[in-house]
């Protein structure tokens, strides 16, 4: 090869060469510009989650606080959070937290709903001293007594199970030991608010549907749900009136002050019907027949019926021949001062099951028959189900714990 054409040869190369080492200096800056672009997004993005998790753990801790963080040094970045409510009534809050680093920002939105009793399949506060749970019982949603878990011959809790004073074996653990699929955990403080009923009577008042027990002839309300309509009377010895229940409560809150409530019925919608007062049996809801929604859930899982049923006093199965055989119960059952029972239990004669879709929340266990050698000999057997729903959604106004549950979390 000439001189002339080794020349050519190597001047291509060396333009070659220069054109490639260019452009490894070109993707080498992109690299660099974007790796430290992602590193600015995923911090920024970091301090905004960060302050999420603040302000979640600040409202669990005081669900009336809402002092937020204002320009707050953060991870080499700026912090800012606000909390805002978003619906004074039903007291749901939103946070806001926005996380600042370098010139790039993140937002993280986060709303928040009171927590409720009706999440429990099972709640109370004493268990009664010779009441136990055995190896026939079955509780498939949250449970939590501030009581002892008293057990026998291994009962069996599918959903988280906490308790207050422990646990009590009937003989010994080994024979006894309750099976938790959902895990349990000792030494839980709930205790029930001392305005778990009253709280509803504001709500019902405005735009809700209230019966005062306080007017003469008025003390005890007869109320039968009949899909859009409630019908309602104060004695058996005259006809029902009718109210349209989506335009007389749309709220979905039925209270009765003062009073006693007789229900039975097909509930379609969404309501909760509460009873207040402590004296002479007031304050007290009684179940005549059954209380069931217009579409069972476990049939159509799309059903919008919910039902809470919210006495001061009792709730009560009533000694009568439509609850004879069996009584079917659609509801989220809370009971502030007493429990939920049958009347007459150890006298009624065999009155077949008690089918409850829904949940029981108590201050004190009461008894709904008599067995004798796994035989009942008076009132019902029991057969609970839970309604899986009530774990993300509640009946309308149905009383709080007091704290709070994330409901959605945008980023």
């Amino acid at each position: 090869m000439s001189g002339k054409a080794m020349l050519i040869v190597i001047s291509g190369f060396t333009m070659l060469f220069m054109v490639v080492a260019n452009n490894f200096n070109t993707v080498s800056g992109r690299v660099t510009d974007n790796y430290v672009d992602y590193f600015n997004k995923t911090t920024s993005h970091n301090i905004a989650i960060s302050g999420a998790n603040m302000a979640a753990n600040q409202l669990f801790l005081d669900s009336t606080w809402n002092t937020g963080y204002s320009n707050l040094d953060y991870q080499n970045g700026k912090l800012n959070v606000t909390v805002q409510t978003i619906d004074a009534y039903k007291n749901i809050k939103r946070v806001t937290s926005i996380g600042i680093f370098r010139k790039d920002t993140s937002r993280v939105e986060v709303t928040f709903a009171p927590s409720k009793f009706s999440k429990f399949a099972y709640y109370s506060i004493y268990e009664g001293t010779n009441i136990w749970w055995m190896n026939k019982d079955t509780v498939w949603g949250p449970f939590h007594t501030q009581d002892k878990l008293r057990a026998a011959n291994h009962p069996v809790f599918f959903g988280k199970a906490s308790s207050k004073g422990g646990i009590q074996y009937y003989t010994n653990q080994a024979t006894d030991k309750p099976y938790f699929y959902g895990g349990y955990e000792q030494g839980v403080d709930l205790t029930l608010p001392t305005n778990g009923v009253t709280a509803l009577k504001t709500p019902a008042q405005n735009n809700g549907i209230y019966f005062n027990g306080n007017d003469a002839g008025k003390g005890t309300v007869y109320l039968k749900f009949n899909g859009d309509y409630l019908l309602y009377r104060y004695s058996t010895m005259t006809p029902y009136d009718s109210i349209h229940l989506p335009t007389s409560a749309p709220n979905g809150v039925i209270y009765i002050d003062n009073g006693i409530a007789r229900i039975q019925g097909t509930v379609k919608g969404a309501y909760t019907i509460a009873c207040s007062g402590s004296s002479s049996g007031k304050g007290t809801i009684w179940l005549d027949d059954d209380i069931v929604y217009s579409k069972d859930p476990r049939i159509y899982p799309t059903s919008t019926d919910m039902l809470g049923i919210v006495a001061q006093s009792n709730v009560w199965i009533t000694d009568n021949t439509p609850n004879r055989d069996n009584i079917n119960i659609n509801a989220s059952i809370y009971v502030q001062s007493g429990g939920f029972g049958a009347e007459k239990y150890d006298t009624r004669p065999v009155s077949g099951t008690i089918n409850l879709l829904g949940g029981i929340i108590q201050n004190t266990r009461q008894a709904v028959g008599t067995f004798s050698g796994g035989v009942i000999k008076t009132g019902f057997s029991k057969s609970y189900r839970y309604d899986t729903r009530f774990m993300t959604a509640s009946p309308p106004f149905f009383p709080g714990t007091g704290g709070f549950e994330i409901v959605s979390w945008y980023e």
